[in-house]
């Protein structure tokens, strides 16, 4: 099979050669509906840029490291999705890397990786993106660093993020208009910063309406299936128990989903129940989950075009420092009016 060349892309694009390699290198002076129809193109037609070829004559790797606590979860992979696809198309590689800090010796392992790839630059994801020694590590080594969802330090990095605040007390308004008031919420990883924006924002809108969250109805969870089941187990051994229950993640919604069926409690006739992400199960359970749409495979992609604009633009140069992108409320079967239940 012949090999796709450059040329061939830009008579897809309908563009300059000049202008795909613009994109590729990601140069600036390229208009941003173009760099996306080019790297539209690039990702379609399969290109790849020969990386080899590329480092020996510019002493640059084009490895981006792109670093998780636990790289399985599902808000981890539809990162890495995003993360992914925009490396390919603007002919990077992505080496996913995990750190626990668990180890004594993190700071070795990560140093020894660091020293053996030649990052061009790295992606940090909460909650490691808030450990300030894991950042001076990367500085130590001059691996530009963009961060996604940081809760501290923002101007130390460049940054992409959602206002989980305000999506979390948008799912809340979503059930206080069902008619819901007794209502349960289900806290995320403490370590997270996003759990306390999420918190925080199912307090605002409780308090407009004039209702005090309930102690005995907020349950500390840790953003997996587990501890949104027992979470479940204890709200629904109460009696009555609460009319909706709002998760902080949609893993802990789904184990509160499976706590109310065996319970026999019916979804969404005898409770409501909400999560937060979108992540791909919500759409597979049964009833398929409401919840906030955080746009991961976004701000995957995004962590992508301000780490290279940061490179290309040089220590002197002016680059975006910080990228927010839109949440969704996604209305799915696990929510009905109270009124009608």
């Amino acid at each position: 099979m012949k090999a796709i060349t450059i040329t061939d892309v830009a008579r897809r694009a309908g563009v300059s050669p000049k202008t795909v390699s613009r994109v590729i290198n990601g140069e600036a002076h390229v208009r941003p509906e173009v760099r996306d129809m080019v790297a539209r193109v690039v990702a379609d037609m399969n290109y790849r840029p020969n990386a080899f070829a590329r480092g020996l004559s510019s002493s640059r790797s084009f490895l981006i490291g792109l670093f998780f606590d636990d790289p399985a979860s599902g808000y981890a992979a539809s990162i890495q999705r995003g993360a992914l696809e925009r490396a390919r198309a603007l002919g990077r590689h992505l080496v996913i890397e995990p750190i626990s800090f668990d180890r004594s010796d993190w700071r070795r392992l990560l140093e020894d990786t660091l020293q053996g790839l030649r990052l061009d630059g790295a992606i940090l994801t909460s909650p490691i993106c808030d450990r300030a020694d894991l950042i001076a590590v990367f500085e130590e080594h001059d691996v530009p660093v963009v961060r996604i969802a940081p809760g501290s330090d923002f101007d130390r990095t460049p940054q992409v993020r959602m206002d989980d605040r305000a999506a979390a007390r948008t799912m809340t308004e979503h059930l206080l208009s069902l008619g819901h008031r007794d209502i349960a919420f289900v806290l995320g990883n403490p370590k997270h910063s996003a759990s306390e924006r999420r918190w925080l924002g199912f307090q605002d809108a409780m308090t407009a309406a004039g209702i005090t969250p309930d102690p005995r109805r907020v349950f500390q969870g840790d953003f997996r299936f587990r501890s949104g089941l027992e979470a479940a187990d204890a709200l629904f051994g109460t009696s009555p128990h609460p009319t909706a229950v709002f998760a902080s993640n949609d893993e802990m919604a789904l184990g509160v989903l499976v706590a109310a069926m065996r319970n026999q409690i019916a979804v969404p006739r005898s409770v409501s129940i909400v999560g937060f992400d979108d992540v791909a199960i919500a759409r597979m359970a049964w009833p398929q989950l409401t919840t906030i749409r955080q746009p991961n495979f976004e701000m995957g992609a995004a962590a992508i075009d301000l780490l290279i604009e940061r490179r290309n633009a040089g220590a002197d140069g002016k680059s975006e420092t910080c990228r927010e992108l839109p949440y969704e409320l996604v209305i799915r079967s696990t929510c009905m009016p109270r009124s009608l239940a």
